[in-house]
């Protein structure tokens, strides 16, 4: 007897959804592409428990007869190719005809359909795969589709669901990125009968500014080059608004949104220089190819695309990123930025906005407010150096026991000869020389303060003058909201303000000159990611981290001496002065032994 069989028809549409169907975003994304493919202009998005218990999508577009609808439901039945050579020039979003037979065996799913010039729509009931009822329905033009009780009868795969709120973090993060790619048309998401999005009909630029938010809005860069039948336009961040995850890169080739490394690697290599190790750049990419110049049928998902030409597409994304931040930096410098001292006399950290802070900083004048327990310098450009005292060089005596050189090992007691590049510390002790990693040890010591004052020691609350808001995405806003009351305790007043958006009141005083924006974003950017450490309370001390470092004295920042002073005297309060809470050195030593080695005074 043969021990290779046929499947039956609805275990192999199981296997097929098991590729498509990963979670609900996946089913809400391929049902919304096919309400494009069918020209609707108004797509609604209806989901219950993050499509747990039900996702629904009604659309406006030409709909289906009933015969066709029954086809439609047909593994490999569709309407979008009719021969291989229409395989290699995709011009619609879905072509294999797998997406309804394959969310079908894996819900109970309805579909209700009507063209236009019908009288009569149809609807069929689908339960697991298996067909259980086809009638003729009122219905408006267009078509509706409801999945309900997803994966009810694969167990296996209902247990891998993450969260509502992660699922449906997920869906919004789909319909968002489909929306980038279709201004033209009305997009409406709600999540357990409140609306979350509501996108009517506008011009791209202002899709883009309200998908990535208006703080971004202000800072993008227009990007346009074609070459050969090959463009790119769209709009990029600027390097002082960038991220520290990649989840608002957005990439759309010939309308399809996907995850190209190539395009990726493209897109860094524009910002080379720009960006340090870490960060992520904002944006969104159009990228126009020959439809018979890109292969789309290469993931089960459909989120990865092949190129015939990919070297000329990698250096068309990076040539027009480069030129478009390059004519992006001639504008921003200006004659009054001859010199720092002119800068920081011109400099007002109160009134500065955002943007303008930024471009400061990173022309060399030192961030926006003193750090805490620090005298502002504003007056001018004095460097370390011209301060110094003579150096003295100590060398022990041979056959002397040598005095305590360091007492406790304090820092405060370390004689600082001056800064290295507006960054290191130059100290000297009777044992030999330190450099000191300003912004690391400034670091650590606001890190404990925090620390210190989560555990219930007050280091004291600035009210601001004027509130802060905050937009965030759907899932960052989620987490958010369950770590206001931690955020409370820390002296980080936020409340909600509407929607997705919060205000922030009050701040500890240790981040009272600081832009807080920025660093809720990252915070919440990061949880959403999955980036920092599991269970709220590493969570919460990971948030510490990254307030630590928002909040913390700058590399390249001219200290001034009481600075100096201060800043040894509180790293000798802290627990551990050695190492900064990413567990970077705050200082490293050569001792007169290495330095006369270096020097080949001795061998």
């Amino acid at each position: 007897m043969s021990i290779i069989r046929i499947l039956p028809e609805i275990i192999s549409n199981k296997i097929a959804a098991g590729e498509v169907v990963e979670r609900p975003a996946s089913v809400v994304k391929e049902l919304v592409e096919n309400a494009l493919d069918a020209g609707s202009e108004r797509i609604l998005v209806e989901v219950e428990k993050g499509g747990r218990s039900l996702i629904r999508v009604s659309d406006n577009g030409s709909g289906m007869s009933r015969d066709d609808a029954l086809l439609s439901l047909e593994r490999y039945a569709t309407s979008k190719i009719f021969s291989d050579l229409d395989l290699f020039s995709i011009r619609t979003l879905g072509f294999r005809g797998e997406a309804l037979p394959s969310i079908a065996s894996v819900s109970r799913f309805t579909l209700v359909t009507r063209k236009p010039e019908s009288d009569a729509g149809t609807e069929i009931k689908v339960d697991g795969g298996k067909i259980k009822q086809v009638i003729d329905a009122g219905a408006p033009p267009g078509t509706l589709i409801a999945v309900k009780q997803l994966f009810f009868n694969t167990p296996a795969r209902r247990k891998f669901l993450k969260s509502i709120g992660t699922e449906m973090g997920h869906i919004a993060e789909v319909v968002s990125s489909i929306a980038l790619s279709r201004p033209d048309v009305h997009f409406t998401l709600i999540h357990d009968n409140r609306t979350v999005k509501d996108w009517t009909p506008a011009a791209q630029k202002d899709r883009v500014f309200d998908i990535l938010g208006r703080e971004a809005g202000s800072n993008l860069v227009a990007v346009e080059k074609a070459v050969e039948g090959y463009a790119v336009l769209g709009w990029i961040g600027s390097p002082r608004v960038s991220r520290r995850t990649y989840r608002s890169v957005f990439v759309f080739v010939n309308g399809r949104y996907v995850r190209d490394r190539m395009i990726q690697h493209a897109l860094f290599g524009g910002y080379s220089q720009r960006l340090v190790k870490g960060q992520y750049p904002l944006a969104v990419l159009f990228v126009t190819v020959p439809f018979d110049q890109m292969d789309v049928n290469v993931h089960p998902t459909k989120s990865e695309v092949k190129f015939a030409r990919h070297r000329l597409v990698h250096d068309l994304v990076q040539s027009a990123v480069t030129e478009a931040l390059r004519g992006h930096d001639r504008h921003r410098w200006t004659p009054a930025a001859n010199s720092i001292a002119e800068q920081r006399a011109a400099y007002r950290p109160s009134t500065a906005p955002l943007a303008e802070r930024f471009e400061r900083q990173e022309s060399g004048v030192a961030p926006a407010g003193p750090a805490a327990g620090y005298t502002p310098d504003t007056a001018g450009v004095d460097r370390a150096f011209e301060r110094q005292r003579p150096a003295s060089r100590v060398r022990p005596e041979t056959g002397r026991t040598q005095e305590t050189i360091w007492p406790k090992r304090k820092f405060s007691d370390l004689r600082v000869a001056g800064q290295v590049m507006n960054t290191y510390l130059v100290c000297e002790s009777s044992d030999g020389l330190i450099l000191i990693d300003q912004h690391a040890a400034h670091e650590r010591i606001v890190y404990e303060k925090l620390k210190n004052r989560s555990a219930g020691q007050n280091t004291g609350v600035q009210k601001l003058l004027v509130p802060e808001t905050v937009e965030l995405g759907f899932r960052e806003a989620g987490i958010l909201r369950k770590l206001l009351p931690d955020f409370q305790a820390l002296g980080l007043e936020i409340e909600p303000f509407g929607g997705d958006t919060f205000v922030v009141k009050a701040v500890p005083s240790l981040l009272a000159e600081r832009e807080i924006q920025p660093l809720v974003i990252e915070i919440t950017e990061k949880l959403a990611a999955g980036e920092l450490s599991p269970g709220l309370d590493q969570a919460l001390d990971e948030c510490l981290k990254i307030m630590a470092c928002h909040s913390s004295i700058r590399a390249r920042q001219d200290l001034k001496e009481k600075q100096l002073e201060v800043l040894l005297k509180e790293l000798d309060e802290c627990e551990n002065p050695s190492h900064c809470p990413h567990g970077r050195p705050t200082w490293i030593q050569w001792n007169v032994k290495e330095l006369e080695k270096l020097f080949s005074r001795i061998v």
